[in-house]
């Protein structure tokens, strides 16, 4: 065995040892805290050290260490793991830096107007009886689909009513840079926060068409025909 492999052992096994260091003094500095990047930092650094030392030791004697571990690549560490790190241990930067941004349409026909007022009637009804209050008549279709929405989840699902036939509807996600501001947009502004940017990016778009079932009872309707032609 040559003079270099002893320097390269020494200096490997010296590599462990600041690395095993390295890793107690952020585990004491995390006090026990989850998922801390820094721990996980020493953690890689020290285990690939102890990789390096083992392989080392391996081709020059022949001799193992007690420790079984692999080799961690810090990148397939990072995307596998959500922990910013690369090879050098600085914080890596994000890959997704953008904000995801989802704004959907869905278009209704009224069959009755009377009716969609009576649910959403109801609806204010269930919300007042809690707080003892009299309900004040809903009076336009406006008023009924925002009413419906409030006393749902706020979303499209609440407006999933028989008073409400569904007509088609998009769903668009864009990569935008700057997240929604409310406060940058009057109230009556219906435009605006759905308005992409110069900058932004439309990632895809996915049309949404209603079902109604007709299509199945044609099916049907064709197959008997053709079993009493036969």
């Amino acid at each position: 065995m040559s003079d270099d492999q002893y320097a390269q052992l020494d200096a490997a096994l010296e590599k462990v040892v600041e690395a095993a260091r390295s890793h107690l003094a952020a585990v004491k500095t995390a006090q026990g805290r989850i998922d801390d990047d820094d721990v996980w930092r020493a953690y890689v650094e020290l285990n690939n050290a102890s990789y390096e030392y083992d392989e080392l030791l391996l081709d020059a004697f022949g001799e193992v260490t007690p420790w079984d571990v692999d080799a961690i690549d810090p990148d397939e560490a990072d995307r596998e793991f959500g922990v910013g790190i690369d090879e050098e241990g600085e914080d890596g930067e994000d890959p997704y830096p953008h904000v995801v941004s989802v704004r959907q349409r869905r278009d209704y026909r009224i069959p009755s107007v009377a009716g969609l007022i009576r649910a959403a009637e109801a609806a204010r009804e269930s919300a007042t009886h809690a707080d003892d209050a009299e309900a004040e008549p809903v009076e336009t279709v406006s008023e009924a689909i925002l009413e419906l929405l409030q006393a749902g989840d706020g979303s499209m699902s609440a407006l999933d009513l028989p008073e409400l036939e569904p007509l088609d509807g998009v769903v668009v996600v864009a990569e935008v840079g700057t997240a929604l501001d409310l406060e940058a947009y009057e109230e009556t502004d219906g435009t605006g926060p759905f308005a992409l940017e110069d900058d932004d990016r439309l990632v895809g778009r996915l049309d949404e068409h209603p079902y109604t079932g007709q299509d199945e009872e044609l099916d049907v309707d064709e197959e008997e025909d053709a079993e009493v032609g036969q």
